[in-house]
């Protein structure tokens, strides 16, 4: 609640954005546009032979951006969702009805079946959360069984859809739990490994240690003949497996707000308190002026400690009961609040928020500017565009590298909606439309796309990086017989043999073996080797990825046995549990990469961005 407000104009996008991405998945993923033709027999996808039907698919996806923004706009949210979360949107409902046709297939293999019986059984013995969570059925803030099973046998849950609800939720939920049984079955841990996983995070060690580090620019290094190169790509082929890249031109309007813009905020919500405190009701002021207290006259429920920004919490909970607050800045603009009761760790209160805009004049000036950027280069498929616009707007483009399915970045701020345009099937020198968020607009031209792909580049591709990785293992080897030679001289003392030769040693603190140790890094050969050296023992040269050590234990401390002894138990109950959740999820795994997948998505969604260009 409370995390983007903005205006009441930006409520509009809770319907556009549903409408939105039904159109945009309908006509951009499906071909409407083109000469692919939608039918109710379409496939999205097959697996293993069985069809996921698109309109199965656009269905789902089109609840779930609902959901989303209904979820955005309870938390005191105007924003609409970005071409980016509906593209996560879509590949989570993917994933999902993928996983959904391989567990039908695995209960079919097993001979898993749910029984009317049990669907009962589980029904009322086994509330699924969304109804555990309930307050109306809570004592105390804690489920009431009774009060549950009174409210499943009542008229009211038949009227209200429950019981048809529970079933369908059960004739998923038990086979999955089920197979789930089956597959952690055979988790098991033995006493003598409880105690090493309790060692190694109770096992503590102080060391000295000198660091011997490449100091030679990877990208200096030349002379590495291409055989070598060729070599190390063919051995280490899975690391370089990435996902799609491209690279953009971006450029930006932003939405400036002033100190001015800030002070006339101000200055009208204390002249909404004045109108309040002259007997205006607080509900109507803000039904008319918060824009996200329409229909609600501010009211922002019943809510614990911790649920809203600091300075918003702090004014709220200091505030005496149904008393009208001064103006409290926050994030999203200046806040009326008013408390109606408090109890024990919770607050019913309201708001009226005032948000900070640019002036009229500031914003018809960006907006004009903003229209201008995307007459003249908009959508454009001629590279030569972007470039006079910026020329003729004199704008300062920016070089963005965006992944696949994530959010494209710029000064450590998203841009909107750019990376799902570049890989949603654009080519090299177009450009995409005009994108906005609260804090400006942007435009940007894709430069290059590179397709990501579970199997590894071609050679030439990383060759690059590839020269770097071995330049910098080849300096590691060299350093090693540096370290060599410390190791040998290091009599009496590393810290005089290090002192002789111009090195410095560095201590650590306490540290076990699953610790991030600064300097050394963590869970590494280095690590390994300060729990098996003798107290006192300088090492010979310990070579890790990217680092050569010679080290000195200082000090070690053993685990407690009784300490282990006593909780035993619970680490026992805990490791289980830990080995059952990662048997299913490496099942889930397997299951996942061992099966036949054609994902249309892709190849139907570029095809019919050009067929309609």
């Amino acid at each position: 609640m409370l995390q983007q407000m903005r205006s009441l104009a930006k409520y509009v996008w809770l319907l556009v954005a549903v409408a939105f991405v039904g159109g945009f998945l309908l006509v951009e993923t499906s071909g409407l546009l083109g000469r692919t033709t939608i039918t109710p027999t379409t496939a999205v996808a097959v697996v293993n032979g069985r069809e996921i039907l698109y309109t199965d698919f656009i269905n789902r996806v089109n609840s779930q951006v609902s959901q989303e923004q209904q979820a955005l706009q309870q938390r005191g949210s105007t924003q609409s969702l970005t071409a980016d979360d509906n593209r996560r949107i879509e590949n989570d409902v993917f994933d999902q009805m993928v996983m959904e046709v391989l567990l039908s297939q695995e209960y079919q293999r097993r001979h898993i079946v749910v029984t009317d019986d049990e669907i009962r059984m589980y029904a009322r013995e086994v509330p699924p959360d969304w109804l555990v969570n309930q307050p109306e059925l809570q004592t105390n803030g804690q489920f009431d069984m009774a009060k549950y099973q009174r409210y499943l046998s009542s008229s009211t849950a038949k009227q209200q859809g429950l019981l048809a609800m529970l079933e369908q939720h059960y004739r998923s939920e038990i086979p999955r739990r089920k197979l789930f049984e089956q597959v952690a079955a055979s988790a098991y841990v033995s006493e003598p490994e409880m105690w090493r996983v309790w060692r190694d995070t109770h096992d503590s060690v102080t060391a000295s240690y000198v660091a011997f580090r490449p100091t030679v620019d990877p990208s200096q290094v030349s002379a590495i003949s291409d055989a070598d190169l060729r070599d190390y790509f063919d051995k280490h082929k899975s690391d370089f497996r990435r996902a799609g890249r491209a690279v953009l031109s971006v450029v930006s309007i932003p939405r400036v707000v002033t100190a001015a813009d800030t002070a006339a905020a101000k200055t009208k919500a204390l002249a909404l308190r004045a109108e309040i405190l002259g007997g205006a009701k607080f509900e109507t002021v803000a039904d008319r002026e918060s824009p996200d207290a329409a229909g609600k006259g501010g009211d922002l429920g019943r809510v614990p400690r911790g649920r809203f920004v600091p300075e918003f919490e702090k004014a709220a909970w200091e505030l005496p009961a149904n008393q009208v607050s001064q103006p409290v800045l926050t994030q999203f603009g200046w806040h009326l609040i008013r408390v109606d009761e408090k109890k024990k760790d919770t607050l019913a209160l309201r708001h009226i928020l005032v948000p900070i805009t640019p002036s009229d004049s500031s914003v018809t000036r960006i907006d004009r500017r903003a229209d201008s950027l995307s007459n003249l280069a908009g959508n454009a498929t001629d590279a030569k565009k972007f470039d006079d616009a910026v020329r003729t707007l004199k704008l300062t483009p920016a070089h963005v590298v965006a992944v696949e399915n994530q959010p494209a970045m710029l000064n450590n701020k998203v841009i909107p909606s750019v990376s799902a345009w570049a890989f949603g099937g654009a080519r090299a020198g177009e450009t995409s439309d005009l994108y906005d968020d609260e804090s400006g607009y942007y435009l940007a031209r894709l430069d290059s796309l590179s397709e990501g792909s579970g199997d590894a580049p071609d050679f030439e591709s990383v060759k690059s990086e590839v020269r770097a990785r071995v330049a910098t293992q080849k300096q590691i080897e060299a350093l090693e017989q540096q370290a060599k030679q410390l190791a040998d001289a290091a009599t009496p003392t590393l810290e005089a043999a290090a002192q002789a030769k111009g090195l410095k040693v560095e201590k650590t603190p306490a540290f076990t073996r699953s610790s991030f140790v600064p300097g050394i890094g963590q869970v590494n050969e280095a690590i390994g080797a300060a729990f098996g050296l003798p107290i006192g023992a300088v090492s010979a040269p310990i070579r890790t990825d990217d680092a050569v050590f010679v080290m000195r234990v200082d000090k070690r401390v053993n685990a407690d046995s009784a300490a282990w002894l006593a909780q035993k138990a619970m680490q026992k109950q805990q490791r289980v549990q830990g080995q059952q959740q990662q048997a299913v999820q490496m099942y889930l795994q397997d299951l996942r990469e061992s099966a036949k997948i054609d994902d249309r998505r892709k190849a139907i969604n570029a095809a019919v961005r050009h067929q309609a260009t």
